[in-house]
């Protein structure tokens, strides 16, 4: 791409310039400068009348008769920016210009031209002045064309590599689309050699810094412009133009700027495209367990989405973490693993107010991911503050245990198990009396949550699965039933990709019991006494002692361990739970109770 104003070099291969037989005189260096105007002059202080960029022509008659007086007048050309000085010869010099004059141009680099043979000049600014327009015109006609594209390609919301070629084949020059760290996020070499372009990319680029949101950087030969939108700059959009030659037209800046614009507004529209689709998942999901919309209205919306509901096998998944955000030391729940609750690091690191909504996100990105990746078709969305839905929608029932191990496994590949699982228990140990030794005893329900300790640590994350249903009325059965499973499952001390109701076992019941009045009032009865006693004394946390003492079958030494405390500390907290409860630990029968109640509690407590 030419730019818009011809050079001096070019003005000079014009035909009513080449009549007048024209020769260089001075100045070769400044030849490529842009002739933006020719100007006609016969006046010694033309200077003052010029704005730079403009290709003057004389014949000399009221130039300076004395060497200063021509030394000042080309240095005064020289310092206003003129292209350069045309003077014709015969009426003031015959032969040629003053050597004094060629001198003085050639120091200051400014192209001096004699015309050896008469010419009007008329018809040279005419020439020069045509080729300006021409040359003005194609540029506007390609910005229109340069508007257009980008038009065309933001309504189509193309994807960044085409805008990026498309670009390119209008600049006929190589372009890179880089991210903030400088890592390239597209490019198009323009039919040069990618690997060169790219080699040493961010050393090179972070070499690359001109003024501005959008420059030239002569020094290595890039345009660059920042791309973002909202007050919120993503990356830059770079364009070689080369160094060697003069600044880029303005038609590429334009160029480049309108390309940016369409990245931006493309990634703006792709992530609000998927916020509000997004938003229409939960709706529907929402609509189908609360049962505010009808049925045959929430299959249509989810066909407009892609996601087919009718005459489908239909599985409802929820996935969530183990283990709660924290609300606080004093509002700490039970459930959390004692390292996370005292000193230990939790499964994610920011922490505050905007730590749990955070992490649900992510946890809802990766299973939308997790269902594209396993070319699976559903509704997803975050159910409540801790969990995220998917109701699968499956060909048949033959292909849901597929589908769910599918899933799980792409959950796990795309989390890549980032998060910290919680600490293994120590292995489990037989029950003993206070004051005796480790020796065996009857074992409790709580005996069957140890693990070993040589066994791999849980993921961070829990899958849970509902029975799998044959119709969207049926829908929310299934949802309901794997939002209990995945409660029930947190505590579970084996690592399954996917938990359906038979692996809870009495947890899960006790979760599809949990309004049952009779079964609140069991809690109460068992625990009552010592949930008052925390309330009053919220420092101690009895309940979470009594916790660890029986997931370790109760024992006392593992238990301790557990709870972070020593075993005299430990022992003397166990002595007076049972005196708050009035409650024999030593008996199986009596802490088989007081585990129910405690399994019970969690089920009641769930939202």
């Amino acid at each position: 791409m030419s730019p818009v104003f011809p050079t001096v070099r070019e003005v000079l291969d014009l035909v009513p310039v080449r009549n007048g037989a024209p020769r260089l005189v001075a100045g070769t260096a400044g030849l490529d400068r842009s002739v933006r105007w020719v100007h006609i002059a016969e006046v010694p202080d033309i200077a003052t009348l010029l704005g730079g960029g403009e290709l003057v022509l004389t014949t000399g008659i009221g130039l300076p008769g004395d060497d200063a007086g021509l030394r000042e007048f080309i240095g005064a050309l020289a310092d206003v920016g003129v292209s350069g000085l045309v003077v014709e010869l015969g009426r003031r010099y015959v032969s040629g210009v003053p050597r004094v004059m060629a001198a003085a141009a050639e120091r200051r680099g400014l192209p001096l031209i004699e015309l050896r043979r008469g010419t009007p000049f008329v018809r040279i600014t005419e020439a020069v002045h045509a080729l300006i327009v021409d040359a003005q015109l194609t540029e506007l006609r390609a910005t229109e064309e340069i508007h257009q594209r980008f038009t065309e390609l933001s309504v189509e919301g193309a994807e960044p590599a085409e805008v990026l070629r498309q670009a390119a084949e209008l600049a006929g020059c190589p372009m890179v689309l880089e991210n903030l760290s400088r890592q390239v996020l597209a490019y198009d070499p323009a039919g040069e050699n990618a690997e060169l372009l790219l080699d040493g990319w961010e050393r090179h680029s972070r070499q690359i810094r001109p003024p501005g949101r959008t420059a030239y950087d002569p020094d290595s030969g890039w345009l660059v412009t920042t791309v973002g939108a909202r007050g919120q700059d993503w990356g830059r959009l770079l364009l070689r133009w080369p160094a060697t030659e003069s600044t880029p037209p303005t038609r590429l800046t334009i160029l480049i700027e309108r390309a940016a614009s369409t990245l931006a507004l493309g990634r703006l529209i792709r992530r609000d495209a998927e916020g509000l689709e997004r938003q229409i998942h939960r709706t529907l999901l929402t609509a189908l367990i609360d049962h505010t919309r009808p049925v045959d209205e929430v299959a249509l919306r989810a066909k407009a989405l892609g996601v087919v509901l009718d005459r489908r096998h239909l599985v409802g998944v929820v996935v969530r973490h183990r283990a709660d955000e924290p609300v606080g030391d004093a509002g700490t729940p039970d459930d959390e693993p004692a390292p996370a609750r005292r000193g230990g690091r939790r499964d994610t690191d920011a922490e505050g107010p905007e730590a749990g909504p955070a992490r649900l996100r992510d946890l809802a990105e990766a299973v939308s991911q997790a269902v594209r990746d396993a070319k699976l078709t559903a509704l997803t969305s975050p159910l409540d503050d801790q969990a995220v839905g998917a109701l699968l929608a499956l060909p048949d029932p033959a292909a849901e245990e597929k589908a769910l191990s599918a899933f799980a496994a792409a959950l796990r590949r795309v989390r890549l198990d980032a998060a910290p699982a919680a600490p293994a228990a120590p292995a489990a140990r037989p029950a003993r009396p206070l004051d005796a030794p480790d020796r065996p005893a009857g074992r409790t329900v709580a005996s069957a949550s140890a693990r070993p300790v040589d066994a791999p640590p849980r993921a961070a994350i829990v899958v849970a699965a509902g029975s799998g249903v044959g119709s969207l009325r049926e829908a929310r059965r299934s949802l309901i039933e794997a939002r209990q499973v995945a409660e029930a499952a947190r505590r579970d001390p084996r690592d399954l990709p996917c938990y359906r109701l038979p692996h809870v076992g009495l947890a899960g019941l006790l979760h599809l019991l949990r309004d049952e009045p009779r079964l609140q009032t069991f809690v109460e009865r068992e625990l009552g006494p010592l949930l008052a006693y925390d309330a009053q004394h919220p420092r101690e946390q009895l309940l979470g002692t009594l916790r660890a003492y029986l997931e370790q079958g109760r024992n006392k030494s593992a238990g301790a361990a557990a709870a972070h405390l020593s075993r005299p500390a430990f022992y003397e907290r166990l002595a007076r739970i049972g005196r708050i409860l009035d409650a024999d630990l030593d008996s199986v029968d009596r802490c088989l109770s007081l585990h129910v109640a405690l399994l019970a509690l969690d089920a009641v407590r769930t939202p």
